[in-house]
């Protein structure tokens, strides 16, 4: 049974998904920083000093009375809040890593047509005396046998 399991776990189809996830995911932690970190900062303040993580309604009070000076305060206090500011990081979020991948999906996509519209080298040409298709080297027609 272990032999089994090695030798699916050594494929390479399932080798190349673990890389994939775990690229993935760094990826992920990184477009995280890009939007926490220096995207929605400047959008925050262009907004008038608006922090999108600290966006959040109270839908019931926690043990001590609003107001909350940040969303981490109001989860201390253990109030019920409905989270809009972190939704709207996970868009931005979400939109980045949905171009970057679309950028390379395009990517890849011209490097497959770039190979396709390759024209291959011509096997054949005519034969200039009775015009039928002939091997690229000859050097006599076998049709007309005429020398080329």
């Amino acid at each position: 049974m272990f032999t089994e399991f090695k030798k699916f776990a050594m494929r390479g189809n399932v080798v190349d998904m673990a890389v994939g996830i775990i690229i993935g995911a760094a990826f992920g932690a990184i477009v995280k920083s890009l939007v926490d970190d220096l995207i929605m900062p400047p959008i925050g303040l262009l907004l008038g000093n608006v922090d999108f993580a600290n966006l959040f309604l109270v839908l019931k009070e926690g043990a001590t009375p609003e107001p909350y000076a940040s969303l981490d305060a109001a989860k201390k206090a253990g109030a019920v809040t409905l989270n809009y500011g972190v939704f709207i990081n996970a868009i931005v979020s979400f939109t980045i890593v949905a171009f970057a991948v679309f950028m390379l999906v395009r990517a890849v996509n011209k490097l497959k047509a770039a190979e396709e519209e390759a024209p291959a080298e011509p096997a054949t040409k005519d034969c200039p005396y009775c015009f039928t298709a002939i091997p690229i080297k000859a050097k006599r027609c076998p049709n007309c046998t005429s020398e080329l």
